[in-house]
């Protein structure tokens, strides 16, 4: 049995998949010529493309009312149980289906506290305790990121405190949540949020005597080489061009 199809040597060509509309995006993605990064990318060394993306940055405001699902409850009841609420929250933002409340550094304990203990809150596990650097868009670029869970309740909320470079303090919160003891390290680590009243603010990752914090924006790549087997892995300011 013979075959008309033209031989191709063995390399694919792009054939319309049975039942394909014609001129469907997705039908055969857009080819991009060879050392081109992606997104139109170019001149930059960089082949993977994101050495040209660009954030826009936006501005976060205070979500209207009514939220939705659980988040007015949990408003609610939060502004019920803290007199200090209208001087402790700055806004309440509610995007992509999830709630954050920011805080101000300085009370950011106290409304932990409330969070865990009232009865209509019962946040009982803060999950996680990070740092995000918004170098560039945000006076007090440091924010360190609070994520609360109620295992009564079934919920989720995210705190938010920023603080500046120049005056990096916060509350610790391990007398609240003691599972923020080495996060809050790791938060001092990488970003220098110093946690007033942690019971020892260490380093965590990087030796005792390290300079500078590693994950703000401005610190520079740097870093060493890694030896593995056969192999050598050059430290990131040594990777953006590949050959």
């Amino acid at each position: 049995m013979t075959d008309d199809k033209p031989s191709t040597g063995g390399v694919p060509v792009p054939v319309t998949p049975a039942g394909a509309t014609s001129g469907a995006p997705a039908e055969f993605p857009p080819a991009a010529p060879a050392g081109r990064g992606m997104f139109g990318n170019q001149g930059s060394g960089d082949v993977s493309g994101f050495g040209g993306l660009v954030r826009q940055h936006r501005t976060v405001e205070d979500s209207p009312r009514p939220y939705g699902g659980y988040f007015d409850e949990v408003r609610d009841a939060l502004e019920e149980a803290y007199p200090a609420f209208g001087e402790a929250i700055e806004k309440v933002v509610v995007d992509r289906g999830e709630l954050t409340l920011h805080i101000r550094p300085e009370r950011i304990a106290e409304v932990c506290q409330v969070m865990r203990d009232d009865p209509a809150l019962r946040f009982e596990l803060c999950s996680s305790v990070s740092g995000v650097d918004y170098l560039g868009a945000d006076a007090r670029r440091l924010h360190v990121v609070y994520q609360l869970t109620s295992m009564t309740y079934r919920r989720r909320v995210r705190l938010e405190a920023a603080v500046s470079a120049e005056e990096p303090h916060l509350p610790s919160v391990t007398a609240v949540y003691p599972t923020a003891d080495w996060q809050e390290r790791e938060t001092y680590d990488m970003f220098g949020v110093i946690f007033d009243g942690h019971p020892a603010l260490t380093r965590i990752l990087m030796p005792d005597d390290w300079e500078g914090h590693p994950q703000r924006k401005d610190y520079p790549l740097g870093g060493v080489p890694v030896e593995y087997k056969g192999a050598e892995i050059p430290p990131p300011d040594k990777r953006r061009s590949y050959q």
